[in-house]
């Protein structure tokens, strides 16, 4: 395979033109409860939407605030976002001009995701934690019915003309096209995982592709004959992806989180890998600007947004965002005026320590990353491929104690998150130098022989 450079920049012939001062690109950062606000034209990052306080914060009592903003959705004619944060079941409407909350309804449990109707009238919003989407009236902010779905919806999206809706499901290996006049499921296209937690249409709006995280495949479907097209392998921890045109062809751009690359794919019938391009740790959330000059994609692990510049094929500029991004969006003419950070607050968040963990013996794998939290701070542990149902402990350096236990899921993965002073890895790559994370099969005190991952020495 070439490398992105080559396949890319040789498709590019003429060169494209930049991002709008107008533009806005925006991340739903989970573990902050903020919305960052980024100029494209300038590759920075404004501000950020305060919606309710940082982890671990928002584990006492809560009743004013968001937890866990999570998915990002916005109106036809751009001037309303919508964030959804799955913590709180809550649904808030922001004004892109004045970056102001203009609403807010509460929902059923769990809500993902949610976009606006083509027309603008309605907003729907997936429950995941259930099995119905939730129509909103974006001038009321009340909920005005439910639409039964298959259980676990996680996304929905609609055709240009209005008529249909595609919403793919998180827990169920089916996509529901549902009849946006009638409110009702009209076909239930089954497809290869039940976890499908994003999906995109092609520009033309001639075929849906969805993601299938836990498998690491992506569906086509064609919108007019409502059939599975094909399935493709892109890789492990497949999350989210985006169109654009390059060099007057159309490509696919795949976010693979356990990989921490951006692969692009051909649209053609039998899609090709044409290139892999590194991105920082984590990638998920990705959106490509309205000229498909630029793609933006929210780093998970990284707390940041990459900049790729489709023409050269490779990550040209990096902005800090809040922590945990998930969701992201671009919004083309929104700005009206001075200098955009009208109602955004400042960034207040470090940057995260990112620890790669591998197989001591055979097989697992798994990542970790250290957040500070002021006073304390977060490790948050992910592992994979181990033993299933089996509890495994986490330790920091020469340490005797666990700093945590997790009991893997059938497929062998597990995680969490541990809050305390870890300030050996959120200190900075010296001091993490100095440090080590390994995890053991068991409970009982460290022994060596049950080492299953480990970082680097």
């Amino acid at each position: 395979m070439k490398s992105a450079a080559i396949v890319l920049a040789c498709a590019a012939g003429a060169a494209f033109a930049q991002p709008s001062p107008a533009d806005r690109v925006y991340t739903a950062d989970q573990n902050s409860n903020t919305i960052s606000v980024f100029n494209p034209a300038s590759a920075e990052l404004l501000g950020q939407i305060r919606l309710g306080n940082p982890r671990p914060d928002v584990l006492s009592p809560l009743y004013k605030g968001e937890i866990n903003v999570h998915g990002l959705g916005f109106s036809p004619d751009h001037k309303t976002l919508m964030a959804v944060s799955n913590g709180s079941n809550s649904v808030t409407f922001i004004d892109t001009a004045s970056n102001k909350v203009k609403g807010k309804t509460y929902v059923g449990r769990s809500p993902h995701e949610g976009f606006f109707t083509a027309d603008g009238k309605e907003a729907w919003v997936v429950v995941r934690g259930e099995d119905y989407i939730s129509v909103i009236d974006p001038q009321s902010f009340r909920e005005t019915r439910r639409i039964p779905t298959a259980p676990g919806p996680g996304m929905v999206l609609f055709t240009p003309d209005g008529r249909l809706a595609f919403a793919v499901s998180s827990f169920t290996p089916e996509v529901d096209v549902i009849d946006v006049k009638s409110y009702s499921v009209v076909k239930r296209i089954p497809v290869v995982s039940p976890f499908s937690p994003f999906l995109q249409m092609m520009p033309d709006h001639s075929e849906v592709w969805l993601t299938h995280k836990d498998v690491g495949k992506v569906t086509r479907i064609d919108t007019r004959t409502l059939e599975v097209k094909g399935v493709f392998d892109t890789g492990f921890i497949t999350n989210h992806l985006a169109f654009a045109k390059v060099g007057g062809k159309l490509l696919a751009y795949v976010t693979v989180g356990g990989e921490n690359v951006v692969k692009v794919f051909s649209t053609e019938d039998t899609p090709r890998l044409l290139a892999a391009i590194p991105t920082g740790a984590l990638p998920h959330g990705i959106w490509a600007s309205d000229d498909g000059s630029r793609i933006y994609v929210g780093l998970e692990n990284g707390d940041a947004v990459d900049v790729i510049d489709t023409a050269a094929g490779k990550v040209v500029s990096r902005m800090p965002a809040g922590q945990a991004p998930q969701a992201l969006v671009y919004l083309s003419g929104v700005a009206q005026g001075g200098d955009g950070r009208q109602g955004l607050q400042p960034r207040a968040n470090a940057d995260p320590a990112n620890v790669a963990l591998k197989p001591v013996r055979s097989s697992g794998r798994g990542f970790v990353v250290a957040r500070s939290l002021g006073l304390t701070d977060a490790l948050e542990v992910s592992l994979f491929r181990l033993k299933p149902e089996t509890v495994y402990s986490v330790y920091l350096g020469s340490q005797a104690s666990p700093v945590g236990s997790f009991r893997t899921d059938q497929k062998g993965a597990a995680g969490g998150t541990m809050i305390g002073p870890v300030r050996a890895f959120a200190g900075g790559e010296a001091a993490r130098a100095a440090s080590r994370i390994v995890v053991m099969e068991g409970e009982a005190a460290a022994d060596p022989a049950s080492a299953a991952l480990a970082s680097a020495p």
